[in-house]
């Protein structure tokens, strides 16, 4: 496995995923971000505060990398989606069913993985 350096709030974030404990940042207007943000670009306000998130989401775009660039060639081929758990749109990798059966409206949970090639950790989807 590669030593990544921490990546400050990000990092943060994943370990809450990892402890059950994820969440996002809403302001007092109802929107909701990932960390690290400190303004909400939809109003500009600067008082943000952790919500959970949502133990579900459902996968609004996807697509398939079966070709892949030498850093993530282990782990080809791959689904890379965009799913939204409540006010917040998450990227993460769909891991736990075939490529060819991720649909569009697809209900997936959260967690945290690691990369094949470079054993960077990052978000992963699961079907529920």
């Amino acid at each position: 496995m590669t030593e990544t350096p921490l990546n400050g709030e990000y990092d943060d974030w994943l370990d809450s995923i990892e402890a059950g404990e994820g969440y996002y940042l809403k302001c007092d207007g109802g929107h909701g971000w990932l960390p690290p943000r400190r303004v909400c670009p939809d109003c500009g306000s600067r008082d943000l505060h952790d919500e959970p998130l949502p133990d579900s989401g459902d996968i609004v775009t996807h697509t398939t990398v079966a070709v892949a660039t030498p850093q993530f060639k282990d782990d080809a081929p791959y689904v890379t989606a965009i799913a939204d758990f409540g006010p917040v749109s998450i990227t993460g990798l769909v891991r736990g069913v075939d490529p060819e059966d991720v649909s569009i409206g697809d209900v997936v949970g959260i967690e945290v993985g690691e990369r094949e090639t470079t054993g960077d950790r990052a978000v992963v989807f699961r079907p529920r």
